[in-house]
C-alpha cells in the first residue's frame, strides 16, 4: 500500500503560513516597519498606494544586509534575532519567528534593495510568488528598501475578501501609529498616493503623541510616572472631560511593543472610576518596561498578546499610578481637610486689640413732646430723631414710639373713631349689604369651570414609570412605550426623510465650531461630508487636523455636534457602505442613537404625549431602527388573568 503522507513544497507551505502572518496590507506594513526598527534605522519612510493593495514600500537607513543575508532572509525560519530557544525569554527585538518575509514573498511581487555601510555596492533582488526572478549588484544608499506590489496576486479569494480602500487605509494608519509611538527617537515619514500624511522628526514621547494625534492633544495629556522593581510605567492619560465613545486612542506598549490586554485596560478603567460618563472611553498612551524573562510573547504570530508572570501586581501598580496622577494634577476630585490659608488672620492684625464701639445719645430728645409744628430731624448715633415724637432708625436703632422699622418710621396721628366710616349710610343699604352672599378665601369653591366630559378629556393620559417607560391607556387596555427606542424611531425617520426627499434646513451659528480630529478620522469625515450636508451640516473648511462647522441641523444643539460626529465616526470605523442608501441609513441610525432621549430622563406630560403621538405617526412604529420592539400592549383581559391567579 502506497504512503499517503507527503511533504508539502516550500511555496505551498509559505502560502499556508501567509494566511496567519499576512491578513491584509496592514500586516505587511507592520512586519516591514518592525524589521526596519530592528535594523537600528534612524529614518524610516512608508510609501503606500491604493491603501497598500498596489504598493507597500518601506525605506530605512539601517545596517543593511550582505549578499548572503539578502538571499537567506526569504527562507522560512531564517532570522537574525535569536539563536536558541532560551533567547525567547530575553527578547529585545520585534521579530524572532523568521516567517514574515517568506510569507509576504509567497503571495506578492517583492523587490528588495539593500547595502551595508562598509560595502561599495548593494544587492537588488526581485521575487514573484516565492520564485527568485533576478539578483543583481546595484549602486544603492546605505540601508534597506522593501517594495511589496500586487498583494495576494496568486490568491484571488483572499484579495476579494479585502475591505474598501478607506477601511484598509485605516488599518495601515493604525499600524504606522503604533510603531511610530513606540519609537519616538526615530524619524518617520508616511506617504499615501503621493501625498505626505506624516513627517515626524525624532522627539520625546509627548511631542510624538501630539504629532500623530493632533495639535489639541497636548492640553488633554496628564503624565503618569511610576518606577518599581517589577515594572516601570511611563506615559500619559487624557483628562476625563476629553473621553470618547470609541477606543481608538488607547495604546499599551510593553518593552516598546504594542499589545492588547483587556486585563490592563480594566486597571485603567478602575482608576477612572466615578470620573467618566456611561459608555465613554478614556484615551491613554502607556509605556511599560518589564524584565524580558517575566513575559511570554510567543503566543500568536501578530505578537499583540503577551502573558505576564504576575498580572495582579501589574494591575495594582498601574491602577494606583494612574489614580495618583489624576489626583496630583487636580483632575480627580479629592477631599482636602487642610486648613485654608485665606481664612487666617492677616499678620498686621495680630497685635491689635479689640476696640469698644462708641455710641452717641441725644439727651435732649423727648418722645412724648406734643410739638407738631416744628418737626426737626437730628442725627443721633446710628439713627435720626424727630422733634414730633417719633424715632427714625436705620437698621440698628430702635423706636421709642412703639413701632420700629428698618428704614424710617413715623408715628401715625390718631384719627376719628371708627363709627365715622359709616356716616351717610342708610339702614336699607346696610341691610342689603348684610343679606348679599359673600365668598371668603378659605371657603371651598364648589362650582366647576368645565363639565364632566371636558374634565375627563383634560385628565392626564400618559404616565412615566422609572424614567424609562411611558404608559398610555387605550380602549382595550394600555400601551407601554420604551421612551429611548421610540425616540430613536422618530428621529431616524426624520433624518432619513430629510436626506432622501426633503431639503434639510440648517441653522447658522454665530461663532463657527472648530472640531479637532486625528488624520484617520479626517479621512472619514471628508468621505462623509456630502451625506452630512444633506442632513443640515454646513462645513466652512476642512484642514489636516480639524473642521470648521458654521451651520448645524435645526434639531441639534451646538453642544451636541461633537457628540453626534464622534458617535458617527465610531459607528463607521469598520467601513462606509458603498451605495448611497446604505450610507444615509447608517448616518440616520447613528444620529438617532446619539440624540434620542436616554433612559433615566424625566419627561413632562406634553413631552410624553408628543413622544407617543410621534411614534404612532411613524411608518413603522413597532420596532426601533436597531430592530428592537418599541412598545408592548397589555389588554384588560391579561390584567384580569393576573388577578385571577
Amino acid at each position: 500500500m502506497s504512503s499517503i503522507i507527503q511533504l508539502l513544497p516550500d511555496h505551498v507551505a509559505n502560502q499556508i503560513a501567509a494566511g496567519e502572518v499576512v491578513q491584509r496590507p496592514a500586516s505587511v506594513v507592520k512586519e516591514l516597519l518592525e524589521n526596519a526598527v530592528d535594523a537600528k534605522a534612524t529614518d524610516i519612510k512608508l510609501i503606500i498606494k491604493d491603501a497598500g493593495k498596489s504598493l507597500v514600500q518601506v525605506i530605512d537607513n539601517g545596517q543593511g544586509m550582505t549578499v548572503t543575508d539578502a538571499r537567506l532572509c526569504f527562507e522560512r525560519h531564517a532570522t537574525s534575532k535569536i539563536r536558541q530557544a532560551e533567547d525567547l525569554f530575553s527578547l529585545h527585538t520585534k521579530g524572532f519567528r523568521g516567517e514574515a518575509l517568506a510569507s509576504i514573498a509567497a503571495i506578492a511581487h517583492m523587490e528588495m534593495k539593500t547595502k551595508q555601510d562598509q560595502d561599495e555596492l548593494g544587492t537588488h533582488i526581485v521575487i514573484e510568488g516565492s520564485k527568485f526572478i533576478s539578483q543583481e549588484v546595484a549602486v544603492l544608499p546605505k540601508g534597506t528598501s522593501f517594495a511589496v506590489k500586487n498583494l495576494f496576486f496568486n490568491i484571488p479569494a483572499r484579495r476579494n475578501f479585502l475591505k474598501s480602500d478607506t477601511v484598509e487605509f485605516r488599518h495601515v494608519m493604525d499600524e504606522f501609529q503604533r510603531v511610530a509611538l513606540a519609537h519616538p527617537n526615530i524619524h518617520f515619514s508616511f506617504y499615501h498616493n503621493g501625498s505626505e500624511l506624516y513627517n515626524l522628526p525624532a522627539a520625546g514621547y509627548r511631542q510624538r503623541i501630539v504629532g500623530i494625534m493632533s495639535g489639541k492633544t497636548n492640553e488633554k495629556l496628564v503624565p503618569v510616572t511610576e518606577d518599581t522593581e517589577i515594572i516601570n510605567v511611563q506615559g500619559f492619560v487624557c483628562k476625563p472631560e476629553f473621553a470618547k465613545k470609541n477606543r481608538g486612542e488607547q495604546f499599551f506598549f510593553v518593552n516598546d511593543r504594542f499589545i492588547k490586554s483587556g486585563y490592563l485596560h480594566h486597571a485603567v478603567m478602575a482608576a477612572y472610576d466615578g470620573l467618566l460618563k456611561d459608555g465613554s472611553q478614556p484615551s491613554y498612551f502607556l509605556f511599560l518596561q518589564v524584565p524580558p524573562n517575566t513575559i511570554d510573547i510567543n503566543i500568536h504570530p501578530t505578537k499583540t498578546e503577551i502573558k505576564f508572570d504576575d498580572e495582579q501586581a501589574l494591575y495594582a501598580i498601574l491602577r494606583a499610578s494612574i489614580k495618583h496622577s489624576l489626583g496630583q494634577f487636580n483632575v480627580a476630585p479629592v477631599l482636602d481637610f487642610d486648613r485654608d490659608a485665606n481664612l487666617d488672620t492677616p499678620y498686621h492684625y495680630k497685635d491689635l486689640e479689640a476696640e469698644t464701639p462708641t455710641i452717641q445719645v441725644d439727651g435732649s430728645f423727648n418722645p412724648f413732646t406734643d410739638d407738631k409744628t416744628n418737626q426737626h430731624y437730628t442725627k443721633s448715633g446710628s439713627g435720626y430723631s424727630s422733634g414730633s415724637g417719633s424715632t427714625y432708625s436705620s437698621g440698628s436703632g430702635s423706636s421709642s414710639s412703639g413701632s420700629s422699622y428698618s428704614g424710617y418710621s413715623k408715628r401715625v396721628e390718631p384719627t376719628a373713631s371708627w363709627e365715622s366710616l359709616y356716616v351717610g349710610l342708610d339702614v336699607e343699604s346696610t341691610e342689603s349689604i348684610e343679606s348679599s352672599p359673600f365668598t371668603f378665601e378659605n371657603e371651598e369653591v364648589t362650582s366647576s369651570l368645565f363639565n364632566d366630559d371636558e374634565v375627563e378629556q383634560a385628565s392626564q393620559k400618559t404616565y412615566q414609570i422609572h424614567k424609562k417607560y411611558i404608559v398610555s391607556p387605550i380602549k382595550s387596555g394600555m400601551v407601554i412605550v420604551d421612551q429611548q427606542r421610540a425616540h430613536q424611531r422618530i428621529l431616524y425617520e426624520q433624518f432619513l426623510l430629510n436626506m432622501t426627499v426633503n431639503q434639510a434646513s440648517s441653522q447658522q451659528l454665530l461663532f463657527p465650531l472648530d472640531l479637532f480630529y486625528s488624520a484617520s478620522e479626517m479621512e472619514l469625515i471628508e468621505e462623509l461630508k456630502p451625506s452630512l450636508e444633506t442632513t443640515g451640516f454646513v462645513f466652512d473648511e476642512a484642514k489636516t487636523d480639524h473642521v470648521v462647522i458654521s451651520g448645524i441641523p435645526v434639531n441639534i444643539t451646538e453642544s451636541e455636534v461633537s457628540m453626534v460626529i464622534e458617535q458617527l465616526l465610531s459607528d463607521l470605523q469598520d467601513g462606509i457602505p458603498a451605495n448611497s442608501y446604505s450610507q444615509n441609513d447608517t448616518i440616520a441610525k447613528s444620529m438617532a442613537k446619539s440624540l434620542a432621549v436616554k433612559t433615566g430622563s424625566y419627561l413632562t406630560e406634553k413631552e410624553q404625549d408628543n413622544l407617543v403621538n410621534g411614534l404612532f405617526g411613524c411608518k413603522d412604529p413597532n420596532i426601533s431602527p436597531f430592530q428592537k420592539p418599541t412598545f408592548i400592549t397589555m389588554r384588560v383581559e391579561d390584567i384580569d388573568k393576573k388577578f385571577a391567579l
